[in-house]
């Protein structure tokens, strides 16, 4: 961990935090802002640390898990993961659709990222529609995003990557650390099915994806081998998650505090849509690959998932090819673009006139 105060003016500061992934994650931040909060507050009033001991430490976690994941309860996992990565493994194609970018040969990770806001109003609809489907708003979300890329692609067999929080015992909770871990959700769109159907479909996978989460990714990869290809993420190039972790209002007596935000420069994957949940609202934090998007792409592809969202609120028992995810005025374009197209089309076949070909022995 790497610490700075950078002296702004003669009354305001930056505190610059640098935690490197491998010991720290979302969930941890909030425990670090509550704890620091504490002993400010302690250390300027002279007195003792009022943090309580831990029960244990992250290296107990550690060596937990190394114990714990093997011979059969690991098998048990694997067996499971084998056959949800049975078959051809789908890769999510968006070139020509919406990747205006070829892939280069050698992956630079540079990235950038876009985070947008849903209507207030709408945000209160997706999480009553997760209530009245016996669903998480997780669940939800991801069987829009996956609408969203079967709508692009026309590909059923879709598979992203998700995070999953793996704090599932309260012993770990106050703990500072890496929990998370990256594991694939595949879906099967096939069919037509009803947004509703899908949902019961990507509960399904969840469900089974929450009871084998332990099962570390880089295992999952040595076990799959799935075909590498240079400059692509193995089993997914694009990931999907919610961020739902408890946030900490830092406080200190003598004190005004507020949060600084910085924007990705990197981009791990071509494609991440985090979703941000908070008891007032939801919105989209976008991180992309330069190499291979636009900001204008990206600001289309929200504007279509703010589009399919608002339809699945207000006929989630549609087939997914009758949602709608274009704008009106993206709607009067392409009829517009459709009608010249046509119209093209129709003179340029008038004007050809057949001619006689002369045939050669050969």
């Amino acid at each position: 961990m790497r610490v700075k105060i950078l002296k702004l003016e003669e009354e305001r500061h930056a505190l610059v935090l640098t935690l490197h992934h491998i010991v720290s994650d979302a969930w941890s931040t909030g425990i670090l802002v509550r704890e620091m909060s504490l002993l400010y507050e302690a250390m300027s009033n002279g007195q003792e640390s009022p943090l309580p001991e831990l029960d244990i430490q992250y290296a107990d976690y550690a060596s937990w898990q190394r114990s714990y994941l093997k011979d059969e309860v690991l098998e048990e996992h694997l067996r499971y993961w084998k056959q949800q990565l049975s078959g051809k493994l789908p890769v999510v194609n968006l070139a020509g659709v919406l990747q205006p970018r070829a892939r280069p040969a050698v992956r630079t990770y540079r990235g950038a990222s876009k985070s947008i806001p849903l209507p207030a109003e709408l945000s209160k609809s997706l999480k009553a529609l997760s209530r009245q489907e016996g669903a998480t708003l997780f669940m939800v979300l991801l069987a829009a995003f996956k609408t969203l890329l079967y709508r692009y692609t026309a590909q059923s067999d879709l598979m992203l990557g998700v995070s999953m929080g793996n704090r599932d015992r309260a012993e770990i909770e106050p703990l500072i650390g890496f929990f998370i871990n990256m594991l694939p959700m595949r879906t099967d769109l096939s069919g037509n099915p009803r947004f509703t159907q899908l949902l019961k479909r990507v509960k399904e996978v969840a469900l089974g994806t929450y009871a084998h989460q332990e099962t570390p990714f880089e295992k999952l990869v040595e076990e799959i081998q799935p075909e590498r290809a240079l400059g692509q993420m193995p089993l997914f190039n694009i990931v999907f998650g919610v961020q739902n972790a408890p946030k900490e209002d830092a406080r200190a007596p003598g004190l005004e505090l507020s949060p600084m935000t910085a924007d990705h420069e990197s981009a791990r994957f071509d494609l991440t849509l985090w979703i941000n949940e908070s008891a007032e609202s939801i919105y989209g934090s976008w991180i992309y690959s330069v190499d291979l998007f636009e900001e204008e792409t990206i600001l289309r592809m929200h504007g279509h998932l703010e589009t399919l969202l608002s339809s699945i609120v207000a006929r989630p028992d549609a087939p997914l090819d009758e949602l709608e995810m274009f704008s009106e005025a993206e709607k009067s374009q392409r009829t517009a673009s459709r009608a010249v197209r046509e119209k093209y089309h129709s003179n340029r076949f008038e004007s050809v006139k057949p001619k006689a070909v002369a045939l050669s022995d050969e």
